[in-house]
């Protein structure tokens, strides 16, 4: 399922009606080549620039200076309108350019010249420094006349010249194949195996017997011997494999690698500090991402910045934020919360499974027998509340639950105790732009089923988990819940439009049958209320089959409230069939685990990975972790520790999804503020922050331009471009959170 369209990015609407003409020539064009004037001989024409640039002919090429001062890329620019480009087709987008003084990015684009104004390539050259002359090949998604190639210089607080010539745009061009780096054919964890948990390592080979492999410590001293095991070509990747076990050796220790067929594995360490790091580290990530509040760089150096979306200019705030156009009369403030994902809107329905992941994190804390509240207690995470007696992982979801009750509709108006679906900007913003800089208008979507039920289970939840640090917040979020389900049996279906899209993702569900489920679990653990089980008992949702090769996410929430009423402790009649349905469905990846070369839980049909796909192993860990937490079984414990395995390294390409973990890790998410690839002044998405992973629609244009055809695995590109396949979003680093926390439990 889509999870979201998020629009990368282009010249903005404001910079349509900002652009200056320049002097009109006539100009040849060769047939298949789209720029019209690119060498710049007599003239600039067709070029225009934007009002706050002068550009002129300058030994024959375009020279423009740009002023300082500007705050966004697309605040000046020089760009030519009117390219035609055709679907399918491939391109070869070249220019020579250079800037004064040396260092300046700048940001060329082929794009739509027209309101939804969407980028169909995009680059960022360091001027001067990575070089003069640039060339890049990609493949148009759409077919349109209305194209657009500009080149972005805004962004500078001083002013400068930029010159370029020789600019092209070629159809028809052979495209370049994309051959990624995937380092040595020996695939394993990068970052640790436990020592008394299972290790497991895929060799990549064209050998179809088996392999002698060596365990090397860090000193390089063999310590363990063994065979491979010959696996086949594997669906998922294409790839010939084998399966290394080394899971005997048990000792401690920092630098392992492992050596099969002549190739050498990236190190990796056995031993639980790791987990322990990732644990807070992938629920440190929620801080950065927090709305309405300034982000202190002593608690988080290098990621600290003003607060977004409180109102201060140019930011227009959600502190008294309109409807959209028809939905309603009245303004609502929705400060707070958690930003999504790599922009700047706030969705009910994500920030829900959200919510319900961490707080579930610090329920089976309470519950498991390997569980440690304490781990995640007050002052783990280093935050403004740390001190306050309450754990950090509550005061940090709080900070999302109070936005989400924000988003309820007051008593009063029509449809009073529904949650509005989203708040998000008018329009789609480009990269990068930090939260405080958003100058975008921001309304308030309409109502939904969908996101009342995600407010009734997560206020629900909140109520039982809170009540013990703070009895009041408890009996708001109670009466809060009670309130949204209410208001969702009178309006049982009130679903989201799929195009609901234009500045945020759409995030919409045509079945609710799933929410109702988790929040009837959810309002019954807290409760114990005859009307809240006999509604469950009633449900088709509690005997269904819920745990399918793509398991549980935002707009599959039938298994969180499944997976709530195995674990935590009530008088529900028939709860040991509940237990035994989640066995069931662990007993189900786990085959599917063993079965994968690439030893995952995951093998949807077709290897057709989903959008997000990072996150969906991990929540079918989750399931198998449950299992062990109900039966104490090993092989489900085994199972969730060797799950982690394809996140952090043992995978078709090589590479850890989440970031600062590993050799070689996911650094590049798409995002607005952690922009670094983009803007050298940004940083990297914070450590433990998890990539969306193998998506097999490659719905991005940067995606389509070097992955047509990829099979499973290889559908991904650590590049910012790319949001269908490298977005980071609040949902994915719960499923993280989760299981961290999981695996350092079992250290």
């Amino acid at each position: 399922m889509k999870r979201r369209r998020t629009a990368l990015l282009s010249l903005t609407a404001l910079l349509a009606t900002a652009l200056t003409a320049l002097p009109s020539a006539p100009a040849g064009a060769e047939e298949i080549e789209q720029v019209r004037n690119g060498t710049f001989d007599t003239t600039t024409a067709p070029w225009w620039t934007t009002s706050n640039v002068t550009a002129g002919l300058s030994d024959g090429r375009l020279c423009a200076d740009v002023p300082g001062g500007t705050t966004n890329r697309w605040d000046a620019a020089v760009g030519q309108n009117d390219i035609t480009l055709v679907k399918g087709e491939s391109y070869r987008f070249s220019f020579q350019a250079t800037g004064s003084p040396a260092g300046h990015v700048v940001r060329a684009i082929v794009g739509l010249s027209v309101a939804p104004y969407d980028t169909y390539h995009e680059v960022t050259p360091q001027l001067s420094v990575s070089g003069d002359t640039y060339s890049y090949t990609f493949t148009s998604p759409v077919d349109t006349a209305q194209g657009q190639v500009g080149f972005q210089l805004g962004g500078s607080a001083d002013a400068w010249r930029f010159c370029m010539d020789d600019v092209s745009l070629l159809g028809g061009v052979t495209p370049e194949p994309y051959e990624p780096d995937t380092g040595p054919r020996v695939r394993v964890n990068q970052v640790a195996y436990l020592p008394a948990g299972p290790k497991n390592a895929t060799l990549v080979t064209d050998a179809t017997s088996k392999l002698p492999w060596e365990l090397k410590n860090s000193a390089g001293t063999v310590v363990a011997r063994g065979t491979t095991v010959p696996r086949g070509v594997d669906t998922s990747s294409g790839q010939n494999v084998h399966s290394v076990d080394f899971g005997a050796y048990r000792k401690k220790g920092s630098g392992f690698t492992l050596v099969a067929d002549g190739e050498t594995s990236r190190p990796f360490d056995i031993g639980a500090s790791a987990y322990e790091r990732l644990r807070l580290d992938s629920a440190k990530y929620y801080y950065t991402q927090r709305s309405g509040i300034a982000i202190r760089e002593d608690l988080r150096p290098g990621y600290g910045r003003p607060a977004g979306h409180v109102g201060v200019a140019p930011n227009q705030g959600d502190t008294s934020v309109p409807c959209q156009p028809g939905v309603c009369d009245y303004t609502l403030d929705v400060s707070g919360g958690w930003y999504d994902a790599g922009d700047h809107g706030k969705y009910v329905v994500n920030g829900g499974i959200s919510v319900w992941e961490l707080l579930s994190t610090h329920e089976r804390a309470l519950h498991a027998r390997t569980g440690d509240p304490g781990k995640l207690g007050d002052g783990s995470l280093a935050l403004p509340e740390s001190g306050n007696k309450v754990p950090d992982l509550l005061d940090e979801a709080r900070w999302e639950l109070e936005f989400l009750l924000k988003m309820q509709v007051p008593d009063g108006q029509p449809l009073a105790g529904m949650a509005h679906h989203k708040i998000h900007d008018e329009q789609w913003t480009g990269l990068p732009l930090m939260p405080h800089d958003d100058p975008q208008k921001r309304e308030l979507h309409p109502p939904s089923t969908a996101a009342t039920l995600n407010l009734a289970a997560t206020a629900a939840q909140a109520a039982r988990l809170y009540r013990p640090h703070d009895k009041a917040f408890a009996g708001k979020a109670l009466a809060a819940a009670r309130k949204a389900w209410a208001a969702a049996l009178a309006h049982p279906d009130r679903l989201a439009s799929e195009s609901d899209g234009i500045g945020g993702g759409a995030y919409a569900d045509t079945d609710v049958s799933d929410d109702f489920y988790w929040a009837a679990a959810e309002l019954y653990l807290s409760t114990g209320e005859r009307q809240f089980e006999e509604y469950l008992l009633k449900s088709p949702v509690h005997t269904a089959d819920l745990f399918k090769p793509i398991g549980f996410d935002w707009a599959r929430t039938g298994a969180a409230g499944r997976l709530d009423l195995a674990t935590v402790p009530s008088r529900l009649p028939g709860r040991d069939k509940v237990r035994q349905s989640v066995i069931k469905g662990a007993d189900r990846y786990l085959a599917t685990l063993k079965a994968h070369p690439y030893g995952m839980p995951y093998a949807p049909e077709g290897d057709k990975y989903d959008w997000g796909s990072s996150h969906q192993i991990l929540n079918n860990a989750v399931v198998l972790a449950t299992a062990y937490d109900i039966t104490g079984a090993s092989k489900y414990r085994d199972g969730a520790l060797q799950s982690m395995d394809y996140i952090l390294g043992r995978n078709a390409l090589n590479i850890s999804y989440v970031t600062g973990y590993g050799e070689v890790s996911a650094q590049n998410q798409h995002s607005r503020w952690y922009a670094r690839q983009l803007d050298p002044n940004q940083p990297n998405p914070p450590r433990g922050t998890l990539a969306g992973g193998p998506n097999s629609s490659i719905q991005d244009p940067y995606a389509q331009s070097k992955l047509q055809g990829c099979v499973g695995q290889f559908c991904y590109i650590d590049d910012i471009q790319s949001w269908s396949t490298n977005e980071h979003t609040i949902n994915w680093n719960a499923a993280l959170t989760r299981m961290a926390s999981f695996v350092a439990d079992q250290g």
